[in-house]
């Protein structure tokens, strides 16, 4: 239901930026819930990356933004040392903690929202700090992205004031951040699952239909969605090799993202439907047997509200801080995952008989995620309590 607030419309500030896609497009969808459920908030979406560009230690070396090095690993698939590179990237926040806080200090000095809600992981601390320095009682708010904290100073942060507020989708990070200690215990909320676009609640699309027929596929055979993000990846062809040549009768959707190169190679290959970037998601998915991709928080809490299994990778390729999501989704029994996709063929055989594929599908469909919808909610409680503590100061001498 949409507030009733007869205050002065108020500015949230959403800040984001494009590693991978999955923060714009949590973003995204939250922009959209919010827009019904508050359509009087003012609410503007920034991309940290484009403030931070000049004290990104990545872009000072290489010339590419560290998100662009992040997202062209993915398309590649080179994603060996995931650990180190966050290790390098962390350190070089530390090292920049400084200049980060002042760069953020000068965007609000400019114009200060009524509250800031940050859907990105690394950078809090020194967001946090940025804010403070204009602003002693605007409300900072971190809305986890991922389905738990991969260590300290990743998500949950330590910071000044304990004066944060973080938004958890899941047991376990609301556990961490109690037994963390970073927040205080009333600052640390709870909601169902990760942000999905409100459309994935919505009946099927028809701007046209999207079928299997109409994909040029056979409505009578399995078809896997095979999906990396919204930048696609060339693992795709080597997962569909290796189908094809263990002679697994099944059929491909695959969902290239923004790689154009990718979807051009596959216009003729037989049993595949090639898809670029799209908004219609949910539409391919709800047609679709069974996920193969990377263990991504967002591509697999979407899978599963569409009742679709996930068959993942689990190794060094594996992105580190994705790697506790392989745990989650087989605890569920909503899907599992092979040490390497030269091992897909095996994995697709037994998940593809009807009454594994029933059980597994039955166990997707069980996860109740409404988050999309509890998180407006969420934010209008803390702008109230936030408002209640007084306008939020020009200035913090």
């Amino acid at each position: 239901m949409a507030s009733t607030n007869t205050t002065p419309a108020p500015n949230i500030e959403l800040m984001y930026f494009d590693a991978g896609g999955g923060h714009r497009s949590a973003m995204n969808a939250l922009t959209a819930s919010l827009a019904t459920t508050h359509p009087h908030w003012n609410v503007k979406a920034t991309n940290v990356q484009e403030l931070l560009k000049p004290v990104d230690p990545v872009h000072a070396v290489t010339g590419h933004t560290s998100e662009d090095v992040y997202n062209r690993a993915i398309t590649h698939g080179i994603t060996w040392g995931s650990k180190a590179f966050l290790h390098t990237l962390q350190m070089g926040i530390r090292l920049n903690g400084k200049r980060i806080s002042e760069q953020l200090q000068q965007h609000w000095d400019r114009q200060l929202p009524d509250m800031v809600v940050s859907m990105i992981p690394n950078f809090n601390r020194y967001m946090h700090r940025g804010l403070r320095e204009v602003s002693a009682h605007t409300p900072y708010v971190t809305i986890m992205t991922d389905i738990a904290d991969l260590q300290r100073d990743f998500w949950q942060v330590r910071h000044r004031g304990r004066d944060m507020h973080i938004i958890c989708g899941s047991e376990r990070a609301y556990r961490q951040a109690h037994l963390r200690g970073f927040y205080r215990p009333e600052n640390i909320h709870k909601v169902s699952g990760m942000i999905l676009k409100p459309a994935f609640y919505e009946a099927a699309g028809n701007n046209p239909p999207i079928t299997l027929e109409s994909l040029g596929l056979d409505p009578a055979k399995p078809t896997a969605i095979i999906m990396f993000g919204g930048n696609g990846s060339r693992v795709s062809v080597d997962i569909m090799d290796d189908l094809d040549a263990a002679g697994v009768d099944i059929q491909y959707i695959v969902l290239c993202g923004k790689d154009k190169d990718l979807q051009k190679s596959l216009h003729n290959r037989p049993r595949c439907a090639a898809i670029g970037f799209t908004n219609r998601v949910q539409d391919y998915m709800r047609i679709s047997s069974v996920f193969i991709g990377k263990p991504g928080p967002g591509s697999l809490s979407e899978a599963l509200h569409m009742g679709l299994p996930a068959i993942v990778e689990n190794n060094g390729r594996t992105m580190v801080q994705e790697r506790y999501n392989v745990t989650w989704v087989e605890e569920r029994e909503a899907g599992f995952a092979v040490r390497k996709f030269g091992e897909i063929a095996g994995a697709m055989g037994y998940i593809t008989r009807p009454d594994v594929l029933a059980h597994y599908r039955d166990k997707a469909a069980a996860f109740n995620n409404r988050a999309v919808f509890e998180i407006p909610a969420v934010l209008e409680r803390i702008l109230i309590n936030g408002q209640a503590t007084g306008p939020a100061s020009p200035r913090v001498g």
